[in-house]
């Protein structure tokens, strides 16, 4: 190991940058949004049984909330256009965006090259949770799913109703296609009411017990025609372990809403990137 400069502690000191000042991001209308909240119909619902994953569609200008409706319970969201599932949602490019957690008037951005803002955050019954002293936060976008591969990596077995294999068995079902044809699809997710975050001296990532309680609900509207996938986790509430059949775990409830057209107005979901793609030849 090589010793440290003469002007570490200098160097330590430094202040940092924000890698994207978000000044100049596309913001939501949050007051038509707030408006809109106002007048919503229910269009439908699905019921997301514990252990296992469910697909809803939601039409662009239409809402979707995601609620806790028996007992404790974490999400893991997946977003796909609804017209074209190689556009998805980008939990890395969010999570730069935004930070590592996410919470109303904050979007879930899309994948290359579309790129744009796939759905908004309208309301969060758990926005009053913010920080702890531990780092940790809800709505994460840092986590990746629980998945059978890394549980094969540490654990050994075959695990097959974590998040991972849950979303891929909802999206073959979804579209009438192979597991294998699937699964390619299945992505980084917002893992919705799990509360975590980075351990301060070794940087891991780190769960504790979510603090969604019955009632609690995450809202999003849809800036864009969305196909949607909710795992509910095989850890339940994430206070003792990430994946197994032991954790208590709960059904999550997703409803999708319709609001008054003329509150809407001439509304237009967000375009395409604008970038050229030229990549410089």
């Amino acid at each position: 190991m090589n010793p440290p400069p003469s002007d570490a502690e200098d160097r330590r000191a430094v202040a940092p940058v924000i890698c994207y000042p978000v000044e100049t991001l596309p913001a939501p209308d949050m007051a038509l949004l707030d408006r809109a909240r106002g007048t919503l119909t229910k269009t439908g619902e699905v019921v997301v049984p514990p252990r296992d994953a469910a697909t809803f569609t939601v039409p662009a200008g239409h809402f979707f909330r995601i609620s806790s409706v028996e007992g404790s319970q974490v999400g893991d969201l997946n977003l796909w256009n609804a017209n074209d599932l190689s556009e998805r949602f980008y939990s890395g490019k969010t999570r730069a965006l935004h930070g590592t957690h996410i919470t109303r008037g904050q979007r879930m951005w899309s994948s290359f090259s579309a790129m744009r803002a796939m759905a908004t955050i309208t309301h969060d019954s758990l926005e009053w949770y913010g920080m702890d002293e531990f780092g940790g936060s809800v709505h994460d976008v840092i986590g990746t799913r629980c998945d059978p591969y890394t549980h094969n990596l540490l654990s050994g077995g075959q695990y097959h109703y974590c998040c991972h294999s849950n979303l891929t068995r909802a999206l073959a079902d979804h579209l009438g296609v192979p597991l294998a044809e699937a699964e390619p699809h299945v992505h980084d997710v917002l893992n919705v009411f799990m509360c975590t975050g980075f351990t301060r001296d070794t940087g891991q990532y780190f769960m504790k017990a979510s603090p969604v309680r019955v009632g609690d609900s995450l809202e999003f509207f849809a800036e864009i025609d969305l196909l949607g996938a909710l795992s509910a986790c095989p850890g339940g509430d994430c206070s003792t372990v990430h994946s197994s059949d032991q954790a208590q775990c709960y059904p999550l409830l997703v409803e999708t809403f319709a609001p008054d057209a003329a509150v809407m107005g001439d509304w237009q979901g967000p375009p395409l990137n604008g970038y050229d793609r030229s990549h410089g030849v």
